[in-house]
């Protein structure tokens, strides 16, 4: 059996290749390319998966390839990425919430254009593999796939695959799921592979701390910073530098007390200001639910959620309203960020994801 692995050049592919090898596998690596000059995303300010030391992950996936011995290539995707990730990226700030274009790269790019375009530059492979920490397995009982958090739940990634389809599901191996990246750091140091260890993992979607370049064509004018009650207290620059939950940066002062973001107001150009305890909700709605490991439900579901990342799933009931779907939590939740994604589990089984309104 045959698998196009997507090669960055790091740890986590590099290993996920020995593994695949060492099962039987024959592996051929595959390395997007999707930077481009022209977004104006053009300094090095901190470790991304986008910008202008894309060269250089590029020497890193070929160094990688190379030594571990397999057939590698690189598939430009600038114009795929634009539309799938950098247009929704704008386009959803310029709507006054926060995108998450992790998600949907993985869902668009990673397994999805890239795999497709391999296929069309004549490579053949029965499986498509990531360094992603997760896990899948099939359900004979509800006759599909479904997607579990890694054994090392300070790595899972779970998340951010919540919006991968039932294909891609099938046709994907993550042969990292089933470890800790201790174990893996040390696997990379008795095959050779130590150097990567001490290479930075990228943790931000921008290489650069500016990302108005990207919104050539929008206009994110000044505006207010409002309370509760409608209050102006001061002057805001623009509503793409705001998202909900922020404290540094305002340029607020005279306050007894912290003062947070706790929305933003698109249709009035407003951004507005409270207290720690204005973040908290006990319900949201969300849209477009991608249901992964479960049928969509028919009636009222108890389960658990996620609304970042970085959070402690919270118990909570999930309802369908119509077109959308209804979350009320059995305790408040900080900082619900409109755009963000919903990640619903039952234990460590991911049940499915949507868009918060």
């Amino acid at each position: 059996m045959r698998v196009a692995l997507g090669l960055s050049g790091g740890v986590d592919s590099t290993i996920a290749a020995i593994l695949l090898k060492e099962q039987g596998y024959d592996v051929i690596g595959i390395t997007m390319a999707k930077w481009n000059p022209e977004s104006g995303i053009l300094t090095r300010d901190k470790r991304g998966c986008f910008g202008p030391s894309e060269p250089d992950a590029l020497i890193s996936a070929e160094r990688a390839a190379k030594k571990l011995g397999i057939e590698h290539h690189i598939i430009r995707l600038d114009d795929e990425f634009k539309v799938d990730v950098l247009d929704y990226f704008t386009s959803t700030y310029a709507l006054g919430k926060t995108p998450n274009p992790c998600v949907m790269c993985n869902q668009q790019i990673k397994f999805g254009a890239l795999i497709t375009k391999a296929r069309e530059l004549g490579l053949n492979f029965d499986y498509f593999a990531t360094g992603h920490y997760a896990q899948a397995s099939y359900s004979e009982e509800l006759n599909r796939w479904q997607l579990f958090q890694a054994a090392d739940k300070r790595k899972d990634q779970s998340y951010f695959l919540s919006f991968l389809t039932q294909e891609q599901i099938a046709s994907s191996l993550f042969p990292l799921g089933g470890m800790q990246k201790d174990d893996i750091r040390e696997f990379a140091r008795t095959r050779g592979f130590e150097y990567l260890i001490k290479k930075k993992e990228s943790q931000d979607f921008l290489e650069s701390n500016n990302m108005l370049p990207l919104f050539r064509n929008a206009n994110f004018a000044p505006g207010d910073f409002v309370d509760s009650r409608g209050n102006i207290l001061g002057k805001h620059k623009g509503l793409i530098h705001y998202t909900i939950g922020q404290r540094k940066g305002l340029g607020l002062a005279g306050f007894d007390s912290p003062r947070y973001v706790i929305s933003l107001n698109h249709r009035e150009n407003k951004v507005v200001i409270g207290k720690e305890e204005d973040l908290y909700k006990d319900e949201l709605l969300a849209v477009n639910m991608n249901w992964v490991s479960i049928p969509e439900p028919t009636a009222e579901l108890r389960c658990e959620a996620k609304v970042r990342l970085a959070q402690e799933p919270v118990s909570c009931t999930i309802i369908k309203e119509d077109i959308l779907w209804k979350v009320r939590f059995d305790e408040p939740v900080s900082a619900i960020t409109p755009g963000q994604i919903l990640a619903l589990y039952d234990g460590e089984m991911l049940l499915g994801a949507g868009f918060i309104l």
